[in-house]
């Protein structure tokens, strides 16, 4: 069905790793403690390392400046001031606000003129023809909802923002309509049941067609019209509830006050922040509540806040619960035993058993690990133990305490600010990048000027991706710095995918009048395009935008604590799936593919964050030019490596959590989330979960993720395998390595969504074992346990 297009093409990937990120900044503070210049720094040589033309050189240096530089940037950027102005991203539609009113039309006219072409195919020739008629539909489609959802929640302008935001719905609506049309159902099964028209196919126009016949009926189109109509209701009241659900999550307690004598240990100066008239006042939602939980002394304190953090409200809970049952009923209506099963049909797993052989090995590997963890801080608790505190086990709101106590004998400077930013400047950071990519991949990172109108913001910078075999390969804007209103989340979007241009789009656009120089302008909108001699075709380049809310700085660089450079090159992980996976078919370009594969790129790029071959290549200080010191940097993971085992034990049992919500539990009248969610915690948790909580009503992710939370555990496992494997395998060096890059490319990057993902683990691992996948796959996945970056 097209509907999966609004879910999965451009949507953003604000995956749980970058909200994780987000969160622990409060715990590692990026502020570098030196003071700033009055005037800005100049930026030191920067080292070179086997860059082939004086021109790449210069754009490698350029690169570090635009970023690093503020009067640089100005420079730079004052000179596209004076050209003809464009639109968004180069859309040409898109120079006013009033533009969106004109990219829907023509958009939609062009949508109606495929429909009816579709509608009317009778033809061996013309059913042959269907999947790329269907896939440019897609396109069109996604070109408008995509590029609109993203306008409409990034853009500072409000008229802007207003007409993104019905330019989605009027097209959103249309998508509706079109997957409920049963004649595109109907024209697509029949081509692919026609022999001399499969056999016509390549592989990726029969994965398409699979997809979207697979797509369609999972849209209860096959069902009697009063079916149908009742999963339409269905499907639209789960996205109200859900959005709901996760938009008013809410405590069941907002505040608690506590005698200010018995907060010893906190902060002196967030105490004094918190406190008034003897009383301090802790917000259960609030940094302050997950830093009393490390560091207050008074164990009951400590019991106290716990139990609010973790117990949402009555409603948060309703909701959910009655999102869940919606679910149910929806799967059942469509023929599934359960939501999961329904969910997990086209993804790697395959089926929930699958899912939970996968969870249970898993944790099964992990287990001793935290267990070990346990063990050293029973020991720290003993020593300071009062005879009432329960010396002999690990409560749930002792857990935070001592492994912070923990961490410090590893790091006596734990609350000062991260002395690694000093190396890592977000133009080091993106040169580094560049220089990794071109090793890796043979492809850079290029600074070009932006059009008057081209970005929504003046401080937005476009990047082009360069290759040194195809030239020009994407478009890349990076959003980076904080402003007032933009989300703190860090995310990728794919404002376009990677689709070869067809030649009779190119001739009917000859034909209309248009306000395009030319034909290939105008069926691309006026947005980047590049050419395949090898196909002899027009390619629509992938356009990206990066999203990060790093603090600028006026007078020296931003810089960068070691967790925001592991989030840094997540994201870049995800633009490096859409800047390599250039199908011809939007439907499999870039990200899209299966959710559990999707997250593979960004995991595998943090190990890259971490290994000091790559750092070498990049990682300088700000002022002095002077390396990274790697004695430092291993200090540094250390304190990963020892957190590691409880947060994975944390995921599998989300995970674990996510699986038993959308299986035939919600179809029992007498379903209780809270009981659910105690059983699975008091059954798998190292450290039991005190009876009165109720955190699943902050389980925000069960909406956008439902039954495929596991999905970033298993990408996780299977990064760190590949990355020991085949980047790793003949030494440190490897990580740089072309070769090592080029088979992980050829095997898994350059697929997109157009390869099984099984396959392309088989294929980058040289193990036909899994090619096929199945349940003793995801065992196998699961006995491989999760390798962290710098473990």
């Amino acid at each position: 069905m097209l509907k999966r297009l609004a879910r999965q093409s451009a949507t953003s990937w604000v995956c749980q790793r970058c909200l994780q990120q987000s969160q622990r900044r409060s715990r590692w503070n990026s502020t570098f403690a030196a003071t700033a210049a009055r005037d800005p720094v100049p930026l030191p040589a920067s080292k070179l390392y086997g860059l082939p033309t004086a021109r790449a050189k210069e754009d490698d240096e350029t690169l570090r400046k635009i970023f690093d530089s503020p009067k640089f940037w100005d420079d730079f950027s004052r000179a596209s001031k004076k050209n003809l102005p464009t639109g968004i991203v180069g859309n040409r539609y898109l120079s006013n606000p009033e533009g969106f009113v004109d990219f829907v039309s023509i958009t939609l006219q062009r949508c109606n003129a495929i429909v009816e072409r579709v509608a009317r195919a009778n033809s061996i020739e013309e059913y042959k023809g269907i999947v790329k008629e269907l896939d440019r539909l897609s396109d069109l489609l996604c070109r408008v909802i995509d590029l609109a959802d993203f306008v409409r929640g990034t853009h500072p302008d409000r008229k802007t923002q207003n007409a993104a935001h019905r330019a989605y719905a009027i097209m959103f609506q249309y998508m509706n309509q079109l997957n409920t049309t049963t004649v595109l159902n109907d024209q697509i099964k029949k081509a692919a049941q026609t022999p001399e028209v499969w056999d016509s196919w390549t592989e990726q126009e029969r994965v398409v067609a699979n997809i979207l016949i697979e797509d369609f009926a999972r849209s209860a189109i096959n069902l009697p019209e009063d079916t149908r109509q009742r999963f339409v209701d269905l499907s639209g009241e789960i996205a109200d509830v859900g959005t709901e659900f996760t938009e008013r999550m809410g405590p069941e307690t907002t505040h608690l006050k506590f005698d200010s004598k018995r907060m010893k240990g906190l902060e002196p100066n967030m105490a004094r922040a918190l406190t008034k008239w003897g009383e301090t006042k802790i917000g259960t939602l609030n940094h302050e509540a997950q830093i009393a939980l490390r560091y207050v002394e008074d164990a009951e304190i400590r019991r106290e806040i716990y139990m609010a953090v973790r117990t949402a409200n009555k409603p948060s809970i309703a909701r959910l619960e009655n999102m869940l049952k919606s679910r149910a009923e929806l799967a059942k209506l469509s023929g599934y035993e359960t939501f999961a099963h329904m969910t997990l049909e086209n993804k790697m797993a395959k089926s929930p058993a699958a899912v939970n052989q996968f969870l249970g090995a898993l944790n099964a590997d992990n287990k001793h690990k935290v267990n070990e963890e346990l063990e050293e801080l029973l020991e720290l608790k003993r020593a300071d133990a009062q005879m009432d505190n329960f010396p002999d086990q690990i409560n749930a709101w002792d857990r935070y305490y001592y492994t912070s106590k923990l961490l410090s004998n590893i790091d006596t400077k734990i609350r000062t600010p991260d002395f690694l930013s000093a190396y890592f400047s977000i133009g080091t950071v993106m040169q580094g990048l560049s220089r990794l990519f071109d090793r890796l991949y043979g492809i850079r990172l290029v600074p070009r000027e932006t059009q008057p109108g081209e970005v929504w913001e003046d401080g937005v910078r476009r990047l082009d991706v360069v290759s040194d075999t195809d030239g020009h390969i994407a478009v890349l804007y990076c959003d980076l710095f904080s402003r007032e209103g933009k989300t703190p989340n860090p995310a990728h979007f794919t404002l376009r995918c990677s689709r070869e241009i067809l030649p009779s789009e190119i001739e009917e656009m000859s034909r209309l009048n248009h306000p395009f120089p030319s034909p290939v302008e105008a069926a691309t909108d006026g947005m980047a395009v590049g050419y395949n001699k090898q196909t002899n075709s027009y390619f629509q380049l992938p356009t990206i935008a990066l999203i990060c809310d790093f603090s600028r700085q006026q007078h020296r660089p931003t810089l960068l604590n070691f967790n925001d450079v592991r989030t840094l090159f997540h994201e870049m992980g995800h633009a490096l799936h859409s800047f390599l996976g250039r199908t011809s078919l939007q439907n499999v370009s870039g990200t899209r593919c299966a959710t559990d594969f999707a997250e593979l790129p960004s995991v595998l790029m943090e190990h890259f964050a971490s290994c000091p071959s790559v750092l070498g290549l990049f990682a300088r200080h700000w002022e002095t030019d002077a390396p990274l010191p790697m004695a430092a940097l291993e200090k540094r993971l250390a304190i990963d490596i020892k957190t590691q085992p409880a947060e994975t034990e944390a995921q599998i049992l989300l995970a674990m959590l996510d699986q038993a919500y959308h299986s035939a539990m919600p179809h029992s009248p007498d379903f209780d989330s809270t009981k659910v969610y105690h059983d699975m915690y008091n059954t798998h948790a190292s450290i039991p979960e005190p009876a009165g909580t109720a955190w699943q009503g902050f389980f925000g992710h069960l909406f956008g993720y439902g039954a495929t939370y596991y999905s970033y555990l298993f990408d996780r496992a299977i990064a760190g395998k590949i990355w020991s494997d085949v980047f790793q395998k003949d030494g440190k060096e490897g990580s740089i390595e072309r070769a090592n890059g080029e088979r992980y490319k050829n095997e898994v990057l350059r697929w997109g969504g157009g390869r099984d993902g099984w396959r392309c683990i088989a294929g980058v691992l040289g193990d036909e074992r899994l090619a096929e996948g199945g349940e003793e796959a995801m065992k196998e996945v699961g006995r491989w346990g999760v390798r962290d970056p710098g473990t």
